[in-house]
């Protein structure tokens, strides 16, 4: 089992800038940090993956689909190559940032609604660009951890039984799913019972409270998630996503309009400690 934190809670960029933060994180104990990646190039996430070796830190990388223009549920033919583009740079950077995980939405433009639910149409365009977005990554050796949202951020996938079956029709060993404890507490009957739903496709799990605070202040049924993790043999990542207000669209996107946390060493301090202790107990 690995630890990570994802540094969204700080910044949309990560940076030389950053490496006090990505220094107390491994300090702390955290095996990894997730990097968010919405801007940049294959160099700039070459230098920050050798200062992450020279540190000590494993990663994973978490981005999304966004703004309008490139979004690969669309009709459009210019917006589903953009998309396609899009993800293809983003698996670029993740293989010269040195990230197997490629997590997130990355299915369909975050925050956008037609007013209806997804259709046959979109759904078959979103298979194509999956099959081959997954070719591409299956190349750079990384793999998709795709992530359902809750209904009020996407119309796409909601659910882990809506994700688990689209990852069976993809059937791509390069697009695969991953379990997020926040959305997981909104969309759910039974949100323990879902991650034996998702279990086939899972390779990546985000820790995030019910109010995208400090893990363990909520009432995540958090004992009960261990022990369902524990029991279905997981043994990849517990990554922690707690929000901010850095990145202003990503907050809007996300209805983040306020701090849930008096500090940032508060999260991911009693965070770490909370899925250590959590773990050990399940």
């Amino acid at each position: 089992m690995k630890l990570g934190f994802n540094l969204l809670l700080w910044t949309p960029h990560v940076t030389r800038e950053h490496e006090p933060v990505l220094r107390a994180l491994k300090k702390t104990g955290y095996d990894g940090v997730e990097i968010p990646m919405f801007e940049g190039d294959s160099d700039h996430y070459a230098r920050l993956g050798a200062l992450l070796d020279e540190i000590g830190l494993e990663r994973t990388v978490v981005s999304v689909i966004g703004p309008q223009g490139k979004n690969p549920l669309s009709s459009d033919k210019a917006h589903q190559k953009a998309a396609l583009d899009y993800a293809k740079w983003t698996i670029d950077c993740s293989a010269a940032l040195g990230a197997p995980i490629l997590g997130g939405p990355m299915h369909s433009e975050l925050g956008f609604f037609t007013g209806g639910p997804a259709t046959a149409a979109e759904r078959k365009r979103a298979l194509s660009f999956h099959k081959r977005a997954g070719d591409h990554a299956g190349k750079k050796g990384v793999t998709f951890a795709l992530e359902a949202l809750n209904r009020f951020e996407c119309y796409f996938l909601n659910t882990m039984q809506q994700l688990n079956d689209y990852l069976d029709e993809v059937d791509h060993p390069h697009v695969q799913g991953m379990y997020d404890t926040f959305h997981s507490n909104i969309e759910e009957k039974d949100p323990v019972a879902a991650v034996k739903t998702i279990r086939p496709h899972m390779v990546h799990v985000h820790i995030s409270e019910n109010d995208r605070g400090t893990p363990g202040k909520g009432h995540v049924p958090w004992t009960e998630t261990y022990k369902a993790l524990k029991k279905s043999k997981y043994d990849g990542w517990l990554t922690i996503e707690a929000f901010g207000r850095a990145l202003p669209a990503l907050a809007a996107a996300t209805r983040v309009w306020r701090d849930f946390a008096p500090n940032p060493e508060e999260v991911y301090k009693l965070g770490f400690r909370h899925m250590k202790q959590g773990w050990a107990k399940a």
